[in-house]
C-alpha cells in the first residue's frame, strides 16, 4: 500500500487476520521503519502511524494494478490544521472559475 503525500512509520505486519489483544504486541514502537510504501502479506494485514498534517486529497493504494480494479484504493480527506504550515493557502483572486 502507498500514501501520496506521507511518510509513515511501519509498526507492524503479518499473515492471517490482526487481532487487535494479540498483536499490539508485535509493534515496533522504539525504531520503526520509515516509508512511503508498506508491503502488506497476502491474506495479511500491516499497522503504520502517520501525522495527518499535510492538508488535501491523498490518494492511498496498492501498488498491484489488478487489486486497484478491485477496489484497494481511497482517499483520505485531511483538513487544514490550526497552523498556517498545516493550512492551505486560499486560491488567488484571479484564478479562472470552472
Amino acid at each position: 500500500m502507498h500514501i501520496h503525500g506521507y511518510n509513515f512509520h511501519v509498526l507492524a505486519q503479518d499473515f492471517g487476520i490482526y487481532n487487535p489483544i494479540l498483536d499490539k504486541a508485535k509493534y515496533n514502537l522504539v525504531n520503526p521503519q520509515i516509508s512511503t510504501t508498506v508491503p502488506v502479506p497476502p491474506g495479511g494485514w500491516a499497522a503504520i502511524r502517520f501525522q495527518a498534517n499535510n492538508p488535501g486529497a491523498w490518494f492511498v493504494h496498492c501498488h498491484v494494478d489488478d487489486h486497484n480494479v478491485w477496489g484497494l484504493t481511497t482517499v483520505f480527506l485531511v483538513e487544514n490544521g490550526p497552523t498556517p504550515s498545516t493550512s492551505l493557502l486560499p486560491p488567488p483572486a484571479d484564478l479562472p472559475k470552472c
